[in-house]
């Protein structure tokens, strides 16, 4: 009971907090570009934005897991996922100085139209709407056991607590917050390790013997990150939104520094499932160690996880005020924009009440998304406006065959978990590019 309630405490009081320090919006600007006091965000607040806002709940809960089930390799195979910084920064900065484009969705209604501007929208709002209630759920399983009161309460309150902070400064608020988080979630995570690091039976030469770097035991998953993360970052706003806010230089820099550090901290943060591993723990890594240790560090857990669920999902609210208000040009206002933060949080709750297993099945996973790889590596190349749909339907095929199991099992190479995922992608990538560019062929 004491652990609920200071769960609680931290919860509710790191709300207020970053309710009263959030700056308030008022003006478009402040609310939908993050300017502050005519400044947009330097290198240091843009880079680790981009990191916390991308190290979200459910990704260092998989990281822990993936390295108690895989060791190291688990750990480095979910870091490739970072990748998609690198790439991100270099495409949108090559967007920004050779096409002068000033969002996404401006290069996509300039080269492919206003009805392919409408599908890749739909595509990331599910992306969002998924977002809020996968990284609660991570939330109230700290409360309760699933389906518990406690569990529900936990969900709905946290929510509420950072929907209010985002309302009062939208992208300013988010960016600004952004920042405070980064600095807990680093101390947080540094006094976790120490503390693995501080028993005898918990090594570097542990770390390094954990794992076995074969397909069977993680590079499937390695391999397929690394494919997803050239069409990945450009379906998810909440990254791209942070490339068109400051200049390209700044922005470049400041993508590829969050990709090395975030691959970075994801790997540090495996290495609580690494320690799962070596002491025969079983269920999710990262309770099952906080018990381990006692209430103390069960608690920065707890914390480290509230901070990380706070950030995305506050940056998740603000970018799908933008997508609806800016993007789509349905009311550039920042009441509508504040509006459309209330709309998501409570549409992203629901499927917290229903089976969330079953819905997500239909949320648009990195797979189904591999249509958007030619579409920004080619940027430059001139094709008609079917390569996109054709691309993309493809995409939403392979990625549909990989979530009800029917890809052919002739044209999977190698053994083990994550073997479907790692081939889908492959010939999924290939069969995109190629439809992508035969049109043109034609032509």
């Amino acid at each position: 009971m004491d652990v609920i309630n200071w769960q609680w405490g931290l919860v509710i009081c790191s709300s207020i907090i970053l309710f009263f320090l959030s700056p308030l919006a008022k003006t478009t600007d402040e609310f939908f570009k993050a300017v502050h006091q005519k400044k947009a965000p330097n290198t240091l607040v843009l880079t680790g934005s981009l990191i916390i806002s991308w190290i979200f709940a459910k990704s260092i809960t998989n990281a822990a897991n993936l390295g108690m089930a895989f060791g190291l390799v688990g750990g480095v195979a979910y870091a490739g996922y970072y990748l998609s910084f690198a790439v991100a920064g270099v495409i949108i900065y090559q967007l920004r100085t050779q096409g002068n484009f000033t969002s996404i969705h401006h290069f996509l209604s300039s080269k492919f139209g206003r009805r392919a501007v409408a599908i890749f929208s739909i595509l990331i709002a599910f992306r969002l709407f998924n977002e809020v209630w996968s990284n609660t759920m991570v939330i109230g399983n700290y409360f309760g056991d699933v389906g518990s009161g406690s569990y529900y309460w936990a969900i709905l309150i946290f929510t509420v607590l950072t929907l209010s902070y985002a309302l009062k400064g939208g992208l300013s608020s988010s960016i600004f917050t952004d920042v405070i988080q980064m600095i807990l979630f680093a101390v947080l995570l540094i006094v976790i390790l120490a503390t693995l690091f501080a028993t005898d039976d918990f090594s570097a030469k542990k770390i390094a013997n954990s794992g076995a770097w074969s397909f069977e035991l993680g590079l499937n998953l390695f391999f397929a990150a690394l494919l997803q993360s050239f069409s990945y970052p450009f379906h998810d706003p909440v990254l791209t939104d942070r490339g068109f806010i400051s200049n390209p230089k700044i922005t470049r820099k400041s993508f590829i520094w969050a990709s090395i550090l975030g691959a970075i901290c994801i790997i540090f943060f495996s290495f609580i499932g690494i320690y799962a591993q070596t002491q025969g723990l079983e269920g999710e890594a990262a309770i099952e160690v906080g018990k381990a240790f006692g209430i103390v560090l069960l608690l920065v857990i707890n914390f480290i996880m509230i901070t990380s669920a706070a950030s995305t999902l506050d940056s998740t609210f603000s970018s799908f005020s933008k997508l609806i208000a800016i993007d789509l040009n349905l009311g550039k206002s920042v009441s509508f924009g504040r509006l459309t933060m209330i709309a998501v949080a409570i549409l992203g709750t629901i499927p917290v009440f229903l089976n969330a297993e079953i819905l997500s099945a239909t949320t648009i996973s990195g797979t189904m998304v591999i249509g958007l790889t030619p579409i920004f590596i080619f940027w430059k190349q001139k094709v008609p406006k079917i390569s996109f749909y054709l691309s993309v339907g493809a995409g939403l095929i392979f990625g549909i065959l990989l979530v009800f199991d029917a890809f052919p099992k002739a044209l999977i190479f190698t053994e083990g978990k994550y073997a479907s995922l790692l081939w889908v992608n492959l010939w999924g990538i290939a069969s995109c590019i190629t439809l992508y560019f035969i049109p043109k062929w034609i032509r």
